[in-house]
């Protein structure tokens, strides 16, 4: 009786696929051995499991002969080489132990292609596996016991060929279970079926194998190795078997392939920093990277952000995404239109017409290309990241502002601070790869021990608060300096700015000096000893 469902659980073994469901109802795991007897009662494979060691089928290779099958254009030698004989209108293909011992046979009628498993299989090898010694050139692994016959006269007679046990389902486990043997031979092709199950075995019996391994690609109308030799295109599998690609595991790739990735000039930075101090020593802003800005309380992180996205809204076309989580939309939106009305729309003394206000707006929110997030306070870490992937996907921002970390974290009933900053770190990081969007975010520093970052301490990468994941994960760390308690106006509104971190270049220290103008709320790229406006 034949199967009626193929690749199902197996409730034995926990098997995805493994098993397959007989018309009685009968249940047989190609992964574990184990039948599950049908309702109907009637045996249609017998049971492999152990301890039942039924032999009776060895008569079978006294009694049966080796025959060639035509439809298949496999030859009588080819049987007789590999054991295969026919008798009473089936096929018995032989399974032999380490020592080459007869333990187990497939069983498979002339005229259908279901198959039933007989014998001891517990010390069965890999079908063929009895023929050649280890240690040789060259060794084929196939899907299947024809597929085995197929590609060894395929390629000659003369280089050895084995079959896997039980199919795709079962390639990686018989592979390790004869890993020894196979990994004797200098040379191992795998040339499983051209499916999805055969593609990933494939993939997983060469990762097991590593550089000696080679991966046959069948053809989308050559789905294994008996269509070929069926179709009467040895030549071309031979060529194929021959050009086999060495598997290469995924993440490494070989420099000679890279040529077309080398053979022009690196491109400019999607965007330049608005201050050419920066731009030295970093070479702009680039999507796909994540920017860290670091400072003290109340030194102007947010004040450096707003610039950058009021240059972005001038030199690009670009969305642009805000999720300033200190402040309210409100504050945010004044605060970007002071950057256009060069006057602090966001504080009551403002002044200012009608229509500078609306010619501020149209500057800026009106463009269309800004969008803000409307959430004042903490969070949740996956509220956060979902939104950031919409802004991104859904909203095709390249550049998402991120202010800041800590409020992120604060949210968190866990209290571990490191434990939050690394997850959250690493879920943005994640998110850049995916989306290929420029993140900018702050993040606050610990205080040291001495002068505080409030009165012009200098930054550094140790001195990031709650996690060596952000210095990690980041590609470029830039730290604002300023004694906000000088008595200096000049020194109090200048904020330096330095790379602590420049994955890109390599080049860190300081950049520039930025001073801020009260009048008009803007900051400006100036020499240290020059005058305020």
């Amino acid at each position: 009786m034949s199967f009626i469902k193929t690749h199902v659980s197996c409730p034995a073994c926990g098997s995805s696929d493994g098993a397959s469901i007989n018309a009685d109802g009968s249940t047989y795991c190609f992964v574990c051995s184990v039948l599950t007897p049908g309702t109907e009662g009637i045996e249609v494979i017998e049971p492999i499991a152990e301890p039942v060691k039924d032999m009776s089928f060895t008569k079978a290779f006294a009694t049966g002969v080796p025959v060639s099958v035509s439809e298949r254009r496999i030859t009588k030698t080819t049987m007789e080489k590999y054991g295969v004989v026919r008798d009473n209108g089936k096929y018995y293909f032989p399974y032999y132990d380490k020592d080459s011992v007869l333990v187990a046979a497939k069983v498979r009628p002339v005229d259908r292609k279901d198959f039933s498993a007989v014998g001891s299989w517990k010390a069965a090898t890999l079908f063929g596996q009895n023929l050649y010694p280890s240690g040789g050139k060259y060794l084929t692994i196939t899907e299947g016991e024809f597929d085995a016959l197929a590609a060894f006269q395929m390629t000659g007679s003369k280089w050895p060929v084995v079959s896997i046990r039980n199919g795709a389902a079962s390639a990686l486990k018989d592979c390790k279970a004869n890993y020894e043997y196979i990994n004797s031979f200098e040379t191992i092709v795998v040339c499983f079926d051209g499916d999805e199950p055969g593609i990933k075995a494939a993939k997983e019996v060469a990762e097991l194998f590593g550089s000696k391994c080679k991966i046959f690609k069948p053809m989308p109308d050559m789905k294994d190795a008996c269509d070929w030799l069926s179709a009467s295109k040895e030549a071309q599998f031979v060529d194929r078997w021959w050009r086999a690609e060495q598997f290469v595991p995924d993440g490494i790739v070989s420099g000679s392939t890279l040529w077309d990735l080398v053979a022009e000039p690196m491109a400019p930075a999607d965007c330049k920093y608005p201050w050419d101090g920066l731009n030295e020593l970093t070479y702009g802003i680039r999507l796909g990277e994540l920017v860290t800005i670091t400072a003290g309380s109340g030194l102007g992180k947010s004040q450096v952000l707003r610039e950058l996205v009021w240059h972005l809204i001038q030199n690009t076309q670009d969305n642009i995404g805000l999720m300033f989580l200190e402040e309210s939309v409100r504050k945010t939106a004044l605060s970007m239109m002071s950057l256009a009305a060069n006057a602090p729309l966001h504080l009551p003394d403002a002044v200012v017409s009608d229509e500078e206000r609306k010619n501020a707006f149209d500057a800026t929110l009106g463009t269309g290309r800004l969008y803000l997030f409307d959430h004042f306070g903490s969070t949740s870490i996956e509220n956060i990241v979902n939104r950031v992937r919409y802004l991104a996907k859904g909203m095709s921002c390249k550049y998402v502002f991120l202010d800041h970390l800590s409020i992120i974290i604060s949210s968190q009933e866990s209290g571990d601070e490191r434990k939050a900053l690394d997850e959250v770190m690493t879920k943005l990081r994640m998110l850049v790869q995916e989306t290929n969007i420029a993140l900018i975010l702050v993040s606050h520093l610990k205080r040291p021990s001495d002068k505080g970052h409030e009165e012009g301490a200098a930054t550094s990468l140790a001195q990031l608060r709650g996690s060596a994941s952000i210095a990690q994960l980041s590609d470029m760390v830039l730290g604002l300096e300023r004694n906000g308690q000088a008595e200096d106006p000049i020194e109090r509104n200048t904020t330096h700015v330095r790379v602590l971190k420049n994955r890109y270049a390599g080049i860190t220290g300081p950049a520039c000096h930025l001073l801020y103008n009260k009048e008009t709320g803007r900051m400006f790229q100036t020499e240290v000893e020059q005058d305020v406006l």
